[in-house]
């Protein structure tokens, strides 16, 4: 298990490593302990992948159209 930080991850190595997470629990062959510490790491994974997702959401743009259907500039991301 890598421990490099979860905040100095990226996106896609935090859902890689919450995804080896999940595997090794759900095998079940994984002392106590250890799961505990592997749950615990897995939580804040998942809320860094959250967090990032969220920051990207935020950060999209929807196109806004003339009214003849042309591009005419672009607004804020509002879900």
């Amino acid at each position: 298990m890598s421990e490099t930080p979860v905040t100095e991850m990226s996106f896609e190595d935090a859902l890689r490593a919450l995804e080896e997470i999940v595997t090794r629990l759900e095998r079940g062959d994984v002392p106590l302990e250890d799961s505990i510490a592997l749950y615990e790491r897995g939580a804040a994974l998942k809320k860094q992948c959250e967090s990032r997702l969220n920051a990207a959401q935020m950060r999209v743009e929807a196109i806004r159209l003339a009214e003849d259907g042309t591009p005419k500039g672009t607004e804020p991301f509002t879900a």
